[in-house]
């Protein structure tokens, strides 16, 4: 068993297992071992699935023996929000609304994984009913941040992000729905890339607005969520051979980059110079419509889910965090004609949006422009936790808004990243861009 098993991705670890350095039992044991030594364990998995990762992995072990391996990520394990339904594992969605909630099948995207030949570690944390950025959930777990345990780690997939920061799974995989697979990225340094809606399926995973929800993998490189996008589909890896920014063309949306406190400002523009110092053409600008659309959040997220959870939600709403609570309940306030009018008026922003970005290979912003808030302050400070938990989002929900895929990768400051926004359905050239922009940041 190599020593820097716990410092490798899931493609790395994948090609370890394929050439007999790592054995998938060993691997899986060492994980399990990990998650069982560790002081945080509790704040980062809701469930540990061992008999399940043990049989798993011993089937991938036999199938390497023999020669017959399913692709490079069989054998390797991963870590799975706790919204993705799993046979026989409580799935409660960071709510005890749903707690003692145990499905009887595995999500659609879980079981692809599980036919690649993945092994399930178990299940994390994240905030309550994914409906917070900040990963704060005081009604089950706050998984800590990597840098300051003392800080939230981002959400709503925090558990997932805390998994791979702390060594505690090679990848987990989360879901954003307004950047709960980008923001815990960035506030942990990992890679986190946000699918593009309808790209992979919804299939048993707990819905928050289903519209706008995404599955995606939180990593330690481009060249691991590619794999791992390509298992949940049960399709083929983007092949980031080659990928290079000479000639890329990337527009710096000025209105959600200026005012980004020090650290994630000073991260951006010191990763856009390496950009362009490998040939990237950084050209500074805005995209007509898109306050506009920015001005429909409101209604789009928070109808739709008081929509879908109203019923549950108002039988034993004091089962809930009261500003989780509220953030559902706002979307009482709006009628079926607003909803209609409003996804009406999105999609002519949507078009809008594509015609004026079609030239430029991706829309670049920092992930988040703030850094991870405090956890006391802001469970005693109503007003910061609203306004942090906003601005938190803001920069990620563009591109939830516009339809598209996107993908953070840290800037070298901790807790900050750089997005790239791409096209609909375009998740391959993005992770060409990606990889390219990963060895020019490195």
């Amino acid at each position: 068993m190599r020593d820097d098993w716990q410092d490798l991705g899931v493609a790395e670890l994948g090609r370890a297992i394929g050439k007999g350095d790592v054995d998938a039992v060993d691997l899986t044991e060492a994980y399990l071992n990990a998650i069982a030594a560790h002081p945080h364990a509790g704040r980062i998995y809701s469930a540990v699935t061992e008999d399940r990762a043990r049989a798993e992995a011993k089937a991938a072990a036999l199938r390497a023996e023999q020669g017959v391996r399913k692709g490079l990520l069989d054998g390797v394990p991963a870590s799975w929000k706790d919204l993705f339904d799993s046979a026989g594992t409580e799935t409660a969605s960071g709510s005890a609304l749903l707690a003692g909630r145990v499905p009887e099948d595995d999500a659609d995207v879980l079981a692809s994984a599980t036919r690649a030949g993945m092994v399930c570690l178990g299940k994390t944390h994240m905030s309550e009913l994914a409906f917070s950025g900040l990963g704060l959930n005081p009604m089950t777990e706050t998984p800590p941040n990597i840098h300051n345990t003392d800080l939230v780690p981002g959400g709503s997939s925090s558990g997932a992000a805390a998994s791979v920061a702390w060594g505690l799974a090679p990848a987990g995989i989360g879901s954003d729905t307004g950047g709960s697979v980008r923001i815990p990225a960035a506030f942990n340094d990992l890679v986190g890339l946000k699918t593009t809606a309808g790209r992979l399926s919804l299939g048993g995973v707990v819905p928050l607005c289903e519209k706008f929800d995404t599955v995606g993998p939180l990593a330690r490189s481009v060249e691991d969520c590619a794999q791992l996008l390509a298992v949940m589909k049960g399709g083929v890896a983007a092949d980031l051979r080659g990928s290079t920014l000479k000639g890329a063309r990337f527009l710096v949306l000025d209105t959600y980059t200026k005012d980004a406190r020090d650290e994630p400002g000073s991260g951006f523009a010191s990763a856009t110079s390496r950009l362009a110092a490998v040939g990237a053409e950084i050209t500074h600008g805005t995209v007509d419509g898109i306050e506009e659309a920015m001005n429909l959040s409101s209604i789009l997220f928070t109808s739709e889910a008081y929509g879908i959870w109203k019923h549950v939600i108002e039988s034993e709403p004091e089962k809930m965090f009261d500003r989780i609570l509220d953030r559902f309940r706002s979307g009482a306030g709006f009628t079926a004609a607003d909803y209609v009018g409003a996804w009406r008026f999105l999609e002519i922003l949507r078009d809008g949006w594509r015609q004026q970005t079609a030239e430029y290979d991706a829309v670049i912003l920092p992930t988040a422009p703030i850094l991870p808030p405090d956890t006391s302050r802001l469970m005693t400070d109503d007003e910061y936790y609203v306004s942090e938990n906003l601005l938190a989002l803001r920069n990620t929900r563009v591109a939830n808004l516009m339809g598209t895929c996107s993908l953070t990768l840290p800037t070298g400051v901790p807790s900050t990243g750089i997005m790239f926004i791409g096209t609909p359905m375009g998740e391959e050239r993005l992770m060409r861009i990606g990889a390219a922009a990963e060895a020019a940041l490195a």
